[in-house]
């Protein structure tokens, strides 16, 4: 018997600004889970190619202004024809000057505090990022502050619990991983992600791997985005 097709993922990890030490055991992860075929790139002109051969693309960590013209244009029209597009932790530091993009991702980086051990709470638990997961989840992270929060354009997954770090600046409504709709493409976002410590953690990868998938539609996920919790 043969075996199944994986779904393809293009892993952009293009930076114009901050670059993450983690980029490269980023993509070694997403390759190391063994559900993708991974084509990973910095370069900019593939954006100006058709992307339909992708399930899904991912912003891993990019930052600054990482797009053409051209490449903003085909992104756009990817998503809004049906692609998905996952975005992780520096994505929200991405393409400012490109307005479709914050709307999205569905919310901007603002500032983190200090990495620092503390609390992220599960809001839901009915989505493949985060069946896995405990109500509360133990993380090292930068537990990135947003300009604005996701609700109610998107599906609130998981939230940052302020107590539990020093520098929070969001309040009780901190979101830190969600997922949305855009036209009839799939988004899926996580502020996690900073050190190549978390590539080696298996729930963080678990978490990449549901979240990631969902958007590509990848096991035969077809629900679509309740923004209030819950699929319809």
């Amino acid at each position: 018997m043969t075996a199944p097709e994986r779904p393809a993922l293009l892993v952009y990890t293009r930076t114009t600004d901050y670059r993450h030490d983690s980029l490269a055991a980023g993509v070694a992860a997403l390759r190391g889970l063994g559900v993708f075929d991974v084509d990973a790139t910095e370069d900019p002109a593939l954006f100006e190619r058709p992307l339909d051969r992708y399930a899904a693309v991912v912003f891993l960590s990019t930052s600054g202004e990482v797009l053409t013209p051209a490449g903003r244009e085909r992104l756009a029209a990817y998503v809004e024809a049906g692609g998905g597009f996952a975005g992780v932790h520096a994505a929200a530091c991405t393409e400012y000057d490109w307005p479709y993009y914050g709307e999205l991702l569905g919310a901007r980086f603002d500032r983190h505090p200090a990495y620092q051990p503390g609390r992220a709470v599960v809001e839901d638990h009915d989505h493949p990022a985060t069946r896995h997961l405990p109500a509360v989840w133990e993380f090292t992270d930068e537990w990135y502050d947003f300009r604005s929060s996701p609700r109610p354009a998107a599906r609130v997954l998981v939230r940052a619990d302020e107590s539990s770090y020093e520098g929070g600046g969001m309040g009780p409504d901190h979101p830190l991983a969600w997922c949305r709709d855009q036209g009839a493409g799939r988004v899926f976002y996580t502020a996690l992600g900073h050190a190549a410590e978390a590539y080696e953690d298996p729930a963080f990868l678990a978490h990449l791997r549901g979240g990631i998938g969902w958007a590509a539609r990848a096991g035969g996920a077809g629900e679509r985005v309740s923004p209030g919790g819950g699929t319809p």
